[in-house]
This record gives C-alpha cells, structure tokens and sequence, in this order.
C-alpha cells in the first residue's frame, strides 16, 4: 500500500481540510494517510469523520511552520515542524511520498535540504497544471523553484516535464515547448535562444518556441521556463481567473431584467468554474528531488487535498525519479553524442 506523508498543518485551512481530504483520499484511492502534525489538533479534527477501516495514521509533530515565516530561518529553527518530519518520514523510508499546503518557500527548502536532489538534476522544479481551450492540461515548469537558471536547467526542466506528463495525464509522446517571446527560435533572451539550441538536439518531442499568449491554447503539453517568469505567469494566471469569476457572477446577478437569464446561465457558469477550479489538479510536484514532494495552493480544500494526496501517490507509484535519472542521463548522452559529431 502506497502511503503519503501529510502536513495536517499546512494551508490556509488547516487542519480541517487536509483531515477531510486525508479521508476522502484513504477512501477513494485506497492509499495509507500519515497525518503529521499536533496530535490533540488533528485527532479532534478526524474525530469529526467516519473514518472506521481506514488507513490512516496521526504522526506527531508540535511546531508549525506559518507562511510568515522565511525558507531558510524555518529548516533551521523549527526541526519538528510538520514539514520537517513529513520531509523525514519519505528520507527514512517510512513513506512514499509527501504533501503540504503550506509556506512553499519552506517546503522547498526542507525538501531539497532534508532529500536532497537526484544524481542527475542540478536544481529541483515546480510543475504547475494550467487548463486549456482544448479541455487538457498542459504543465509548466518551472513555477517559482528557481529564479536565475541556465540554459542546462531548463533541459533538466524539459525532461522532468515530460516525464510527469506522462505519468499523470497519460500522453505518450508529450509535446514540449520554451516559453519566449516569439516563435522564432531567434526570439527571447540569451538564456531562451541558448535553451532552443539545447532542446532541438535532444529526445523529446520539442516544437519549438511559443508565446505568453499560447499557455492555454492546448497546442502544447509541457512548458518549459525559468521559474522567475513561470512564477509571474502563475499568478497572473490566477488573479485573472478571480476577476473573470468574480465579474461573470456581478453580470449573473446584476438586476431583476436579468434573473432569468442567470438562472438559464448558471450551468455554463459553474462549468466555467469547474474547469479552472486548481482543487481538481491537486498540487504542484518539486520534481527532481529525492524523494515525492508535492505542494499544494495555501487556499487548499478537502478536495485539493485530496488530488494532492492522489497525484503523489501515481508520481510514487510510477517510479517517477527513476525515470527522470536514467532519461536525464540518456539524453546528455545523446547530446554529447550529436555535439561530437
């Protein structure tokens, strides 16, 4: 049985829904749930639920890392913290996998530091879902894990990428493409244009360039950036959807001339929310190091909790660090091989 280190502690709701999504995960999934995090807390909290013949466990942890709190002071201060042990539990064996809601600065960080990172990856990344007009998902990578990558990174990226894909959304051959500023591959900045070159020559399914403009079109699978300009797209992203959710539900319910109209539309719209609804993706894989970490967004219900919890355990399951290392090593191979020649 696959079992998930969970932070009970992380997330802007916590514990309630990382408990409610630890259930429903235990129960649909069929996964063994370590529920890390002040005992008396989270054992009022699954008090609360019908949780008899499931595999789920409370694993003590009495310090909480808070969103205030910087990356590095909390590795170093806070030893005990949710994160911490969940982080220990993957390093020693006693779980395949681990999930937060949490400060993601800080579960990067613990992560990296207490897994470290796989022999072939210099720099772990973020892998976030984005929907699309077509009604996939494409990923980008990276989204926040790195600010200041080199051209070797985002191959690294690429790879990693197109690994998760796979795993999680089942597409054979996944299209991967470089986030720029143009189509031409002479577009883009120095890193952008030396990334193209790198990219083309290696074994991937690489189309080339696309543009800020193409992320939800769904032409592409796998997008590869650095995490500076991933970060900003992201919550770009994100403040857009809140505005066009927002306005749509103000135009639905603007005046009684309308009400009959809302009403008729409110089907479209609740699709409309579905299909940009974050809580069915579940987080955002750190890939590349040792060990499953996935993050989740701080807002985090009991249903992101839950696709959290199911994401890591598919990623934990697939053997997905295996892959990356012996494809990542594959592919320099080849590179070095095409360089030579």
């Amino acid at each position: 049985m696959t079992t998930i280190a969970l932070d009970a502690m992380g997330g802007d709701h916590a514990p309630e829904a990382e408990v409610a999504g630890a259930v429903l995960a235990a129960r649909q999934f069929g996964v063994r749930v370590l529920l890390v995090g002040q005992q008396q807390a989270v054992k009022e909290e699954l008090a609360q639920h019908s949780a008899g013949g499931l595999q789920l466990e409370i694993v003590h942890a009495p310090e909480v890392i808070t969103m205030r709190d910087s990356p590095l002071q909390a590795y170093k201060r806070k030893k005990s913290s949710s994160v911490h042990v969940a982080a220990k539990l993957v390093r020693d064996g006693q779980a395949d996998a681990f999930v937060s809601a949490g400060n993601t600065g800080a579960v990067m960080a613990v992560s990296h530091l207490t897994l470290g990172t796989l022999s072939a990856v210099d720099r772990p990344a973020l892998a976030a879902p984005f929907p699309t007009t077509k009604g996939k998902v494409s990923v980008m990578i990276d989204v926040g894990a790195n600010v200041d990558s080199k051209p070797v990174h985002l191959e690294q990226f690429a790879v990693m990428g197109e690994i998760y894909y796979r795993v999680i959304f089942g597409t054979r051959r996944p299209r991967v493409a470089l986030l720029s500023i143009g189509e031409e591959e002479m577009k883009g900045n120095e890193l952008t244009r030396e990334a193209h070159n790198r990219l083309k020559k290696m074994p991937l399914n690489f189309v080339g360039n696309v543009e800020g403009r193409d992320v939800f079109a769904g032409d592409v699978d796998v997008i590869v950036c650095d995490g500076f300009i991933g970060n900003v797209a992201l919550k770009i992203s994100e403040g857009l959807v809140e505005y066009f959710t927002q306005t749509l539900r103000t135009a639905l319910n603007k005046d009684l001339r309308t009400k009959m109209g809302a009403l008729l539309s409110r089907p479209a719209f609740k699709g409309f929310k579905e299909n940009l609804d974050y809580s069915e993706y579940g987080g955002a894989p750190l890939l590349g190091v040792r060990g499953v970490t996935v993050i989740g967004h701080g807002r985090s219900n009991a249903n992101a909790v839950k696709n959290a919890v199911r994401v890591a355990a598919e990623l934990a399951r697939a053997r997905v660090n295996e892959k990356i290392e012996a494809e990542l090593a594959g592919s320099v191979a080849a590179l070095r091989q095409t360089v030579a020649h």
